[in-house]
């Protein structure tokens, strides 16, 4: 497994030029015609082999339901450049569970990827900036250090889908965030899909998954869900925040 060190401190993207912006609205309508209703894995071989070849990253939080995803980039490039994020505040299920999915997959490019180490000693040397700012401590621990690891790329892939909740139930197969594109191969999945794939390619579940975690982020901001919840109802609860930060706005 390789380990990128967030050694910059620029943490914002750099700025679309006008041309950039109207040429990148036309790739994207171009790309959203071509592989309008693809399957999940004629997108992937696309998208890596063609449309970004080299350019192209997943990011992956090897949560609830990302062994689908990596299975199908596996077959598709199992050398594609797959992004973790450890910001630190991880449950320890979910780092043996990438170790363990790395393994059964055959993924050979894992790129974990940790906050910066000046920067949490400046705006969080106790560890609690979670207990006083979620959003702050979301940027520290996961958008910056994405942005910073996307520098080198154009495109990258999710493992977003529809049904996970009320922000993400128009997200396109194909989107386009400030210079960036996204790709979300499981937009159109349905929670029973995601079920038969796992079964079929017997393909295990997050540890936590059993005990009702549905959707899987750092410790202290993540609980169980309960009955007749969504499935994205157990992160930061309590609170109006729904996302981290890394899919809202032009922050990658």
């Amino acid at each position: 497994m390789n380990t990128m060190a967030a050694v910059q401190r620029e943490a914002a993207p750099l700025a679309e030029t006008e041309a950039e912006r109207i040429s990148g609205e036309a790739r994207l309508a171009h790309l959203r015609a071509l592989y309008a209703g693809a399957e999940a894995e004629t997108l992937l071989h696309a998208m890596i082999g063609r449309e970004f070849p080299g350019k192209i990253a997943l990011v992956s939080s090897f949560g609830a339901e990302s062994a689908v995803l990596l299975h199908l980039v596996a077959k598709v490039d199992p050398g594609l450049p797959i992004i973790f994020l450890d910001t630190h505040k991880l449950f320890g299920e979910t780092l043996r569970y990438r170790d363990d999915l790395q393994k059964r997959l055959g993924l050979t490019n894992i790129l974990t990827i940790e906050p910066d180490p000046l920067e949490v000693e400046a705006e969080d040397r106790n560890g609690l900036l979670w207990t006083r700012n979620v959003d702050a401590c979301c940027a520290l621990r996961k958008v910056r250090p994405l942005a910073r690891a996307m520098e080198g790329f154009d495109a990258w892939i999710t493992g977003r889908k529809r049904f996970q909740s009320d922000t993400r139930a128009a997200i396109p197969l194909v989107e386009k965030s400030g210079r960036k594109f996204k790709v979300n191969p499981l937009a159109e999945w349905t929670p029973e899909a995601i079920a038969a794939y796992m079964t079929a390619h017997d393909l295990p579940p997050h540890p936590l998954v059993a005990d009702g975690f549905l959707s899987i982020g750092c410790m202290p901001c993540t609980r169980a869900v309960q009955p007749g919840e969504s499935a994205r109802a157990g992160r930061w609860a309590g609170l109006e925040k729904t996302e981290c930060g890394i899919h809202i706005g032009e922050n990658i």
